[in-house]
């Protein structure tokens, strides 16, 4: 799967949630790996910030990012639009610190990439792949949050504010939903008692009926109603069937369920790479989103240090087991010593030695502190990397590969019995005259216990 972008600019006018002033907002179409980018246009230098959730500033109620002096608060509806449309870079031009509350849902920033279009990439997607199951509280919130192997991204959000008209709820995001229709329309949502405090504490100017659903757990007297019809400028307000202010009632059974996964997509989508894995989150929250990303986050890091280490299976059958080995190797034992071949193509290949105390150099080589000897590591790598060489003869059994020289040979950790080796060896050059030059590592697990630069030759055998 390729990186994609928009086809064209988009252009985006409404109001800020909390300063209630017109927000001009531009997304324009971005070059490969760069990324989710905004540009404050209307401050001195432009500066641009990352979406990115190590550059995260704050969490109250909402996914604000921060960098020097610049700031961009409520991105969370924007980023989740985005990602579930695959959309990897764009650059947001923006003339004030949020990006528009519109709905309160994504359904616009849908809308307004679908009439753009979407163009795809020459280069590919890179994807933080779960391999094994996270589970975790977090602390600061007290979200409990588990992370497993999936094929696609997958989400359950799993939310309980111990009210009577809002319970237990659960919604579900997975490779076959449409999110634009199941997922999109579901707008922001606050309590009648939480709004009445942010709007004594000078916020939420631009929020109302028309980008948010109110609930109601306790009908207000009249007087309440009509300072809150005063303050959204929306005559005769009541409490609706359901305890909620908004006419016309919920878009979905469980909108605010389906709006909290919306939050969760975007803030995930901070991590900066489409996930493959499974999230459940329980009491999900633009705090613990976050803090999710950032531990998402670090985990992409280490597998990309990782990145060019061999998955072995010991299930998995071999190219060549230890006797195809011996025929296509003069080595025998005590000398043989690799047992199988697990990937083999035109520039590299991967080699299997499992060590045993039974090994005969153990007798000799600290043998009350068995440590294979780093000179027999290298010995074994080059058996692998002969296996590379002479699979580019039709005849490999009438070949055989000589060291010409070892360069740049590091031994970084003891190999012990019981260790599996694993050598890779890379071609640095294409092979000439019989000249073959590899890079080759030796790994432990995921550490690399020795590394070398190894120079051979295939040379046929005197008589064949």
């Amino acid at each position: 799967m390729n990186q994609r972008t928009l086809k064209e600019a988009i252009h985006i006018e409404g109001k800020g949630l909390h300063t209630g002033k017109v927000v001009n907002m531009t997304i324009r179409p971005a070059s490969p790996n760069h990324g989710v980018k905004f540009k404050r246009v209307d401050m001195e230098g432009q500066p641009e910030i990352l979406a990115d959730a190590m550059n995260v500033g704050s969490t109250v109620r909402n996914t604000t990012i921060k960098r020097g002096g610049a700031s961009i608060s409520t991105i969370e509806h924007l980023l989740s639009a985005l990602y579930a449309l695959h959309i990897d870079n764009v650059l947001v031009e923006i003339d004030a610190g949020e990006v528009p509350i519109l709905d309160g849902s994504s359904l616009p920033f849908v809308h307004a990439i679908q009439k753009a279009g979407i163009e795809e990439q020459d280069q590919e997607k890179e994807f933080l792949i779960i391999r094994k199951p996270i589970h975790y509280v977090d602390e600061e919130t007290g979200s409990e949050i588990s992370v497993f192997p999936a094929e696609n991204f997958e989400l359950t959000a799993l939310i309980d504010f111990n009210s009577k008209i809002l319970g237990l709820q659960y919604a579900n995001y997975n490779g076959y939903t449409d999110y634009a229709k199941e997922v999109a329309p579901a707008r922001t949502f606050v309590f009648l008692h939480e709004l009445t405090q942010l709007l004594q504490y000078d916020l939420v100017k631009g929020g109302g009926l028309e980008n948010a659903v109110v609930f109601v757990e306790e009908v207000p007297e009249r007087k309440e109603l009509d300072n809150i019809s005063e303050i959204f400028s929306q005559k005769d307000i009541k409490v609706e069937a359901g305890g909620i202010l908004n006419k016309g009632g919920l878009k979905f059974d469980n909108e605010p369920a389906r709006h909290k996964l919306l939050d969760m997509i975007g803030d995930l989508a901070l991590v900066g790479k489409p996930i493959k894995g499974r999230i459940i989150v329980t009491k999900p929250g633009h705090t613990a989103n976050v803090n999710l990303a950032k531990k998402l986050k670090q985990l992409f890091r280490e597998q990309k240090k990782l990145k060019g280490i061999p998955h072995y299976d010991p299930t998995q059958s071999p190219i060549y087991d230890v006797m195809d080995i011996s025929r296509k190797l003069p080595h025998r034992f005590p000398f043989l010593l690799i047992d199988k071949i697990i990937e083999l193509s035109e520039k590299y290949v991967v080699g299997i030695k499992n060590v045993t105390f039974n090994e005969r150099f153990f007798q000799g080589h600290f043998p009350n502190n068995p440590v294979m000897p780093g000179v027999l590591q290298l010995e074994a790598m080059g058996q692998t990397g002969g296996i590379l060489a002479l699979s580019t003869v039709p005849d490999p059994e009438n070949w055989d590969a000589y060291f010409l020289k070892i360069d740049n040979a590091k031994f970084k950790q003891k190999v012990v019995p019981g260790d599996t080796l694993v050598f890779k060896l890379e071609l640095l050059a294409p092979i000439r005259r019989g000249i073959v030059t590899m890079k080759g590592i030796a790994y432990v697990g995921n550490n690399i216990v020795s590394e070398a630069e190894l120079t051979a030759q295939i040379v046929r055998r005197s008589g064949t």
